[in-house]
């Protein structure tokens, strides 16, 4: 339940931010070009997250790279779990690295723990070209470590976003990650297209055909791992770890504002109180643990994990993450992703050559279906988009099942059917494009307080991995056994995400990170003491600076205070 007074203090910050920084949209965008510019070049990260994800389906259809791979990939239905391991060992490392991330983002910072990352992920990829030689298992062991890596840049991407970000573009930033991904899924694919010519398309092909879009990605993670060193610290983190001088300064560069400048202060004061809460909290609870080292912060890690299941207000949000990530990935975006090639092959197109075209046509839809999040997904909402993505999605998969049903031992006289099945896989990936692909990015990034949200994002980052693990490991056998049964598997676990984010999640666009504690159930952490954020707020002059902008903090009135209990009390 919402105490008045800590809760009306953010209301009434909320609304005075509203009042100077204006509307959502593409025009908060320009007028926040800078931070626009950093989030754009930390979303290299997102782009070598993409591209692998997309760079494999390819590969694997390459006839040089099945003769080197040997049992491990080829189209023999007793050897489809290994061709499974094969792809699905990227998203096992992916697991592990989101889980060590949350440590690494709290003790490094935000920045240097993107260098990190980059710097495994680039080790991963001098692995994989070994293959020429070692044959799968440098495949093996190179794409689990390459997956450390991207696993890791996928939960810190969207965590330094989301810090750097005004709350008016806060969506958008971080949806940035997703058209960043969805570009490196999209030049992945043509990539492959293209390389696949080399030497000729049948048993002559060089080598080089798959060893190209493997090596390629060593350039963008060469240009972050270099350029992130110029970029700025988190505001945030530079708060919440007692640089407060140089935060203020990286603020107001940000939003291209004076120091003194009354939003870049508003914005100052709620980071800080948010932060001192937490300190305030853990030094009471955690003595031990008060001081910021580096083993306590190990320490640490275990017990913000922990609270995040303690309180029913914590573990709403530990079930919206988790959750809404199973869903993510159960809509069958990966395994499209994975075998697209394949499955092409499935739905009639048997010619490599044209099936490799046919999935480059799905990057080309998924990275053009993302753009108008980007623009227009803090003005429209989460709820929506998300609902109205998974019914589509899942109505797609239920056309192509009926399809394949009723033509698969058919497809050489009635190739209108076939084409007709991609065209609905096309329409699929554009439905996840601007839904499920960055609302469930951004849903995990926004939702978390201060001091849990490196752990809180991992939580969620690795509930996606897991299940993107689970997805391209059995994927094939699915393909090969059930046959279509695995698109209407999909289609009905998608129904199932649109009912679950229709009926639980609630919407959280234009709220600020401290504000989102508001909506699921307390101002600050489930341990929230209302004296205390009062008294914090009033330490540190919050309410004096709103009272003096015009927006009496102190005497909202009762009947505003039941409103903001009453609402609180129903989202808890």
């Amino acid at each position: 339940m919402v105490s008045g007074g800590g809760a009306a203090v953010y209301d009434v910050a909320l609304k005075r931010r509203e009042a100077l920084m204006g509307k959502s949209g593409p025009l908060a965008i320009v007028k926040n070009f800078r931070v626009f510019t950093i989030a754009l070049f930390a979303c290299i990260g997102g782009l070598l997250y993409g591209y692998n994800q997309g760079v494999f389906s390819g590969v694997l259809a390459m006839s040089n790279f099945k003769q080197h791979m040997g049992e491990y990939d080829n189209d023999l239905d007793k050897d489809s779990s290994k061709k499974g391991w094969l792809t699905s060992i990227l998203e096992l490392g992916a697991w592990l690295g989101t889980l060590l991330s949350g440590f690494i983002a709290e003790s490094l910072s935000r920045k240097y723990s993107i260098i990190v990352a980059t710097t495994v992920f680039i080790l991963g990829v001098i692995i994989q070209a070994t293959a020429v030689s070692a044959g799968h298992n440098s495949i093996l062991a190179g794409r689990f470590i390459t997956g450390m890596g991207v696993g890791s840049l996928s939960m810190i991407v969207p965590m330094y976003n989301a810090e750097v970000a005004p709350p008016e573009v806060r969506g958008s930033l971080i949806a940035l990650q997703q058209l960043a991904i969805c570009f490196g899924i999209m030049i992945s694919f043509w990539i492959d297209y293209g390389t696949n010519f080399m030497g000729g398309t049948g048993d002559g092909q060089s080598k080089g055909a798959w060893l190209t879009p493997i090596c390629l990605q060593l350039f963008p993670a060469i240009v972050l791992l270099v350029g992130m060193t110029f970029m700025p610290f988190s505001p945030r983190w530079l708060i919440h770890h007692s640089r407060e001088d140089e935060a203020r300064v990286v603020l107001a560069s940000l939003r291209g504002l004076p120091e003194d400048h009354e939003l870049v202060e508003i914005e100052f004061l709620e980071i800080k109180a948010q932060s001192l809460f937490e300190k305030r909290t853990t030094a009471e609870h955690f003595p031990h643990l008060r001081e910021l080292t580096t083993m306590n912060t190990f320490k640490l890690q275990f017990v913000a994990i922990g609270s995040l299941f303690k309180t029913k207000a914590m573990f709403k949000r530990v079930i919206v993450a988790t959750v809404t990530m199973f869903f993510q990935q159960w809509t069958g975006i990966n395994a499209i992703l994975y075998y697209a090639p394949t499955i092409f092959k499935d739905l009639g197109l048997t010619d490599v050559t044209v099936s490799l075209l046919a999935t480059g046509v799905v990057g080309i839809v998924m990275f053009v279906a993302t753009i108008p999040s980007v623009l227009y997904i803090d003005r429209v909402g989460r709820k929506p988009v998300l609902t109205i993505g998974a019914i589509g999605m899942a109505t797609c998969h239920i056309i192509i099942a009926a399809i394949v049903a009723t033509y698969r031992d058919s497809w050489d006289t009635h190739k209108g059917a076939g084409w007709a099945a991609v065209a609905m896989v096309w329409l699929f990936v554009i439905h996840f494009g601007y839904s499920w692909g960055p609302c469930a990015w951004i849903i995990v990034a926004e939702i978390w307080p201060l001091s849990n949200r490196p752990y809180g994002i991992a939580l969620g980052a690795s509930s996606n991995w897991m299940n993107n693990f689970i997805v391209g490991q059995v994927t094939p056998s699915m393909l090969s056994s059930i046959s279509y049964g695995t698109y209407i598997l999909f289609g009905l676990l998608t129904y199932l995400g649109a009912a679950f984010i229709w009926f639980y999640v609630p919407e959280t666009k234009r709220l600020t990170l401290e504000e989102m504690d508001v909506i699921f159930g307390s101002p600050g952490t489930a341990q929230a003491d209302n004296e205390r954020i009062e008294e914090i707020n009033r330490e540190i002059g919050l309410d004096r600076i709103l009272r003096e902008s015009g927006s009496p903090a102190e005497n909202v009135s009762d009947e505003k205070l039941h409103e903001e209990s009453a609402v609180a009390e129903k989202t808890a």
